[in-house]
Formats: C-alpha cells, structure tokens, sequence
C-alpha cells in the first residue's frame, strides 16, 4: 500500500498538530510506511508556511524533513495528473483536484493508493480511498 499525502496531513504531521487523524498519524510514523507526496502538495505546505500560518519556522523546514525522509517519493505534477484533474469537477479547488488526480493516476497504473486526508470536499467526491 502506497499513501498519498494531503498537505494538511503533511503539515499536521511536521508540527505534531493534534487535529492529525489518529490513523494518519500512525501511518505517517510508522517507518515502513511508503508515502507518496504530491509536487502540489509539498508547494501549497511551503506556501502555507511562508504565509505563517503554520507553527514551522520555515519553508525550508518542510523541504528538509521530505528529503530527509527515505520513505517519501515526490510525485511530479506531470501530464498525466493535469489531464485527469480536468474531470474532477466534483472537488472545486485546483489544488485538492491535482492531490486526487496524483492518487488516482497511481491506481490506474495498478498502485494500491489511499489518501490521507481530512478535506471534506475531498471525502464527498468519494473518488479515493481515504484514511484519517
């Protein structure tokens, strides 16, 4: 099983945010878990940082706990994720549609994918399998 990370989920997990999902927490520290974070994801947590609205200090901060990290792969915004995102009209922001599409094209090339997510938007377009 792979884990495709939502950037709440990412930056609750850096900050040890309470509000993480008891299963996303377990998930995210358990170091054989294999997490996949979307190249929007990982954008939006910095920009979210920069603007202060986090308790990490700085952007660089997240940059360097994903790499530091062995079970992380970024997953490139590519093609294939802008393609799909076009059909996701059921989730009205770009970002949560490009986080999906991610999840979604990994499936499709026969991954087992769950998204960690707590974006209720997200869980109502029931496209993906989430965990929280």
């Amino acid at each position: 099983m792979k884990y495709v990370v939502d950037t709440h989920a990412l930056i609750w997990f850096l900050e040890g945010n309470p509000r993480l999902g008891t299963n996303a927490k377990a998930i995210l520290s358990h170091p054989d878990s294999r997490l996949i974070i979307p190249a929007t994801t990982l954008a939006e947590a910095v920009w979210i940082v920069e603007k202060g609205k986090t308790s990490i200090p700085y952007a660089k901060d997240v940059i360097a706990a994903v790499e530091a990290d062995s079970r992380v792969i970024i997953y490139a915004l590519d093609k294939d994720v802008i393609e799909l995102t076009m059909t996701l009209s059921a989730i009205n922001e770009m970002h949560d549609r490009q986080i999906v599409a991610t999840a979604l094209v990994l499936a499709n090339r026969g991954e087992m994918v769950q998204l960690l997510s707590c974006d209720k938007n997200i869980i109502a377009s029931n496209l993906v399998p989430i965990v929280w």
